[in-house]
């Protein structure tokens, strides 16, 4: 019995998987990238103002995570990472580099003074994320190897769970979740 051709399946559907829309968006399809946005947008938006209270700042965040997969989708690999997990580094990574760009008010004082009836105070994140760069954290974040340094970035500041983590450095929950005990005990020897 001869079978009844299929038609071709659409990489760029909505029920297509973030990885199908990656593989999309690297070669090329604007229309994937529209969709990726769709999906994922708001919930970065969520997190992101949970960490950074100026809306334009996590919109910039937001605009720059996309150009970004935009530009680097081929580098994503369906084996070593969730999808949402690899556009959640982008987005803190890009959030991260505004918050220390040279524009930013809490990093180098507001490019003019703002009104007087405005109060103006950065958010809990971004004191904690100004603590990290400037404080005691930040040095003795950097005297950690590598791989515990990576997993304390990927939970503490990044905001990813052990599991995504895990997902995201490519090593299992159990490995994860060891390292992470490693690296919390030895901070605490850093900082006392």
């Amino acid at each position: 019995m001869r079978r009844k051709p299929q038609p071709p399946v659409d990489p760029v559907g909505e029920q297509s998987s973030d990885a199908e829309l990656l593989r999309a968006v690297a070669a090329g399809q604007t229309a994937a990238l529209r969709l990726l946005h769709h999906r994922h947008a708001p919930w970065l938006r969520a997190r992101l103002r949970r960490r950074c209270a100026d809306p334009d700042v996590v919109d910039a965040a937001i605009q720059d995570t996309f150009v970004a997969v935009w530009r680097d989708a081929r580098r994503y690999t369906a084996t070593g990472s969730d999808a949402a997990a690899w556009i959640w580094t982008i987005a803190i990574r890009r959030l991260v580099s505004t918050l220390r760009g040279p524009a930013h008010r809490w990093l180098s004082g507001p490019a003019e003074e703002p009104p007087a009836d405005v109060l103006v105070t950065p958010s809990a994140e971004e004191l904690v994320l100004l603590g990290v760069e400037h404080g005691a954290l930040g040095p003795a974040l950097n005297r950690l190897s590598p791989e515990l340094r990576s997993l304390i970035e990927a939970t503490a500041l990044d905001g990813l769970t052990v599991r995504e983590a895990a997902a995201l450095l490519g090593i299992p929950e159990g490995t994860a979740k060891t390292r992470l005990m490693r690296a919390r005990a030895r901070l605490r020897e850093l900082l006392t």
